[in-house]
This record gives structure tokens, C-alpha cells and sequence, in this order.
């Protein structure tokens, strides 16, 4: 099944608040998803990779390493910036963390505690928070927190469909 390269994905603007505890769950889920399909893989199959594509446990470990950014970009909102922080789109963090090498037990921990740590600032968000937008740097598009939620949800499917993908091939 062809998917769609992330960076010639569209993201629609997300008009209804309402929508937001559904993100939430979503993106609440995500570790206990990573886990489901990591975490008794053997280590052969978490660290192999196909051609230039990341390996199981580079993939988890990237999702751990853009917590940050996604967090400071709740934090651009907040203060009111006009414009989120921009990402590093050339993943060097990922790249130079050597994940491979690290238990995944570890990385899937990391990303569970970040990422708690992610969906308790979206729930300690008010209304007025809510409302406010802000420019994303790469799309040139307004967002609002909700837009933004629903794009790191968005994120994350992507490479658990490249963990899916991957598994397929090499199991």
C-alpha cells in the first residue's frame, strides 16, 4: 500500500475545539501502541533496517526525540508567539543518538514518561489557550493547539506505520 511521504502531506484546519480530549486519547495511546509492536520483538529484528529507512528502535527513539519540540511548541502558544519553533528537518538528533544501541525497554520508557509529560500540558490548557494561533514554520499555515495536536498525533501514526511497514519485510 503506497503512503504518502510526510513531507507532501496536507494537514486540514481543525475547527472544533470539541475534538480535542479525542487527540489527547490518541496521542496518550501512542506509547502503549509503540510497545504493543516493539516491545518483545527479538533485538535482530529492533535494530535491522532496510536500505536507508531508520530500524525499529530508531524509529521509537525519534518519536521520544521530538517530544521537545512538540512541547515547546504548546510553550510557543501559551506565550503567545506568533510563530512555533522550528523543527530540525534534517532529524540530526536522531540520527546522532544511536538508539540502536539502547535497550528497548529504555527508549520505550523514555517516550512513555515524555510524552505524559506532553498530554498533561495539553490537558492543563484553558479555553482562552485554545483560541490562540500561531504560524507553523514548515507549513506556512495558522494553527491553533488543536491543529498542532492533531498533526503530532499525525506524526506519530506515520512511523508507527513505518515500524508496521518495516516488520512486515523482516519478520
Amino acid at each position: 500500500m503506497k503512503r504518502t511521504p510526510w513531507f507532501e502531506r496536507v494537514f486540514p484546519i481543525i475547527d472544533d475545539n470539541g475534538l480535542m480530549p479525542a487527540i489527547i486519547e490518541r496521542l496518550s495511546g501512542t506509547p502503549a501502541r509503540a510497545e504493543e509492536m516493539a516491545g518483545k520483538l527479538p533485538p535482530t529484528l529492533l535494530t535491522r533496517k532496510l536500505a536507508d529507512r531508520w530500524s525499529v528502535k530508531e524509529e521509537i527513539g525519534h518519536l521520544a526525540d521530538m517530544e521537545p519540540l512538540w512541547s515547546g511548541r504548546v510553550d510557543d502558544f501559551i506565550k503567545g508567539l506568533p510563530e512555533l519553533r522550528v523543527a530540525d528537518l534534517t532529524n540530526q538528533t536522531t540520527h546522532k543518538a544511536n538508539h540502536n544501541a539502547t535497550e528497548i525497554r529504555v527508549l520505550l520508557k523514555r517516550f512513555r514518561e515524555q510524552r505524559r509529560q506532553l498530554v498533561a500540558k495539553l490537558m492543563s490548557l484553558d479555553e482562552s489557550r485554545l483560541i490562540k494561533t500561531a504560524l507553523h514554520p514548515r507549513l506556512k499555515t495558522p494553527m491553533r493547539v488543536i491543529d498542532l495536536a492533531h498533526f503530532v498525533a499525525e506524526h506519530d501514526d506515520h512511523h508507527l506505520a513505518s515500524i508496521r511497514e518495516l516488520l512486515a519485510v523482516v519478520s
